[in-house]
């Protein structure tokens, strides 16, 4: 750091510089301690007049100095102390000002949202700022002189009396967290530090506290909410993944492993889509995961047919988005809500065949199916026996019945809709 870049870090501190001539006429000078040079000429001024009373001369050392009922500690080398031939540099440090609660840092904590105190080795105070008065319910004013026991509760005031000699014992700062009591009677949780200072004459232990009770409940609650989310997963026989967005499970309980034939740990960490058979269903489910990874939709219920060893079962399955702190896009919460015995393949099905099957569960006449998809009786006759033929059902209700034992039909649904359908509202 050269002498500009010094000269401008202390332009804004309670600090003076000066160069002078001739030991009292001021050259240049410094600093946030004065608002103009007039004052500063005036301090330096001051400066020699209480040398020449102490016949301390420049070079003899540190020491303190009053000026306009505020105190500096002073440093003045001698003459050639890097400054030119004949000049004298010093500079002095405002060091009054907090212990009369007044400067620039003192108005800064005053005003601060942290909680600040200074207790005295007795346990009285001799300062606080309206952040931590507030925490007790009143005001500064009221604090200071007061003795802790008058302030917090008998427990309270031994455990923080505690905290104070072991600071001021250790000579060192503790950063620590607490519980204390709060006006409403209601416990209060803060962290910070306590440090030692000396305010004036005095031997104290500071203290810097921000308040996390809220912070400290919403964390119980989450706590609470994941063991209540553990003991559901585990216990209640739900067969439950969590996924993350790229699909891959990275939570599972006992009731899904069982469930898949697969061993808990295995099934952690594998891709979804290794469960999955490449069926229709299957394309259909990764239209409505885009749809809730994107945010387009919260919750879905759908089928899939799973791989179980060298069977195939179908599964009917409820999806829902769920937004965590460490993941985005979400994962997404997948419960097994039924599962079927056996898979049985159907064959392909045009768009019209399967609204036709929908229509039919919904108990709609020939004459109401062919006006509602703009169709004539005789290509409605034409669709209707090919079904009859494809599924193997020579009925209206063995077409219907059939239509749900393959899962073409969803059974969660009313009015009658496709397994594979993306929007809840779209037939097919």
């Amino acid at each position: 750091m050269d002498e500009a870049d010094f000269k401008t870090l202390l332009a804004p501190l309670p600090v003076s510089w000066w160069e002078a001539d001739g030991g009292s006429d001021l050259v240049e000078s410094g600093g946030g301690a004065f608002a103009d040079e007039r004052v500063a000429r005036r301090f330096l001024q001051a400066l020699c007049a209480d040398r020449r009373g102490r016949s301390q001369l420049p070079g003899d050392g540190p020491y303190q100095a009053r000026f306009e009922g505020r105190t500096f500690s002073v440093n003045w080398p001698g003459r050639g102390d890097g400054a030119p031939s004949g000049r004298s540099r010093g500079v002095a440090v405002e060091v009054g000002g907090p212990v009369a609660g007044t400067g620039p840092y003192a108005s800064f904590a005053d005003l601060s949202p942290a909680a600040v105190f200074v207790r005295d080795a007795d346990a009285r105070y001799v300062w606080a700022n309206h952040a931590y008065a507030h925490l007790y319910g009143t005001t500064r004013d009221t604090l200071i002189g007061r003795h802790l026991a008058e302030i917090d509760g008998p427990d309270d005031a031994a455990r923080f009396r505690a905290l104070d000699e072991e600071v001021l014992t250790g000579g060192h700062s503790v950063r620590h967290t607490l519980v204390y009591r709060r006006s409403d009677g209601s416990c209060g949780h803060a962290a910070g530090y306590r440090f030692p200072v000396r305010w004036g004459t005095l031997r104290c232990v500071a203290g810097i506290y921000v308040d996390i009770t809220d912070y400290t409940r919403a964390l119980d609650q989450r706590r609470q909410a994941e063991a209540d989310l553990r003991a559901l997963r585990d216990h209640s026989g739900l067969a439950c993944l969590r996924l993350s967005a790229d699909g891959v499970v990275r939570d599972a309980g006992t009731a899904a492993a069982e469930l898949l034939h697969v061993r808990l740990g295995d099934l952690v960490g594998s891709p979804a889509d290794t469960l999955l058979a490449r069926t229709p269903e299957r394309t259909a489910l990764h239209r409505i995961w885009e749809d809730l990874i994107a945010g387009r939709r919260r919750s879905a219920r759908t089928s899939a047919v799973l791989v179980d060893g060298d069977r195939r079962r179908r599964a009917w399955i409820h999806l829902s988005a769920v937004h965590h702190a460490a993941e985005h896009p979400p994962g997404v919460w997948a419960v097994i809500s039924r599962l079927g015995l056996s898979y049985e393949a159907h064959p392909p099905l045009t768009a019209a065949q399967v609204r036709i099957l929908a229509l039919l569960a919904a108990g709609h006449s020939n004459a109401d199916i062919a006006g509602t998809l703009h169709l004539s009786r005789q290509t409605l006759d034409y669709h209707l026996s090919r079904l009859r033929h494809l599924l193997g059902a020579a009925t209206r209700p063995a077409l219907v019945a059939r239509a749900y034992v393959l899962g073409i039909l969803s059974p969660h649904s009313w009015p009658p809709r496709s397994t594979t359908a993306v929007h809840p509202l779209s037939p097919a």
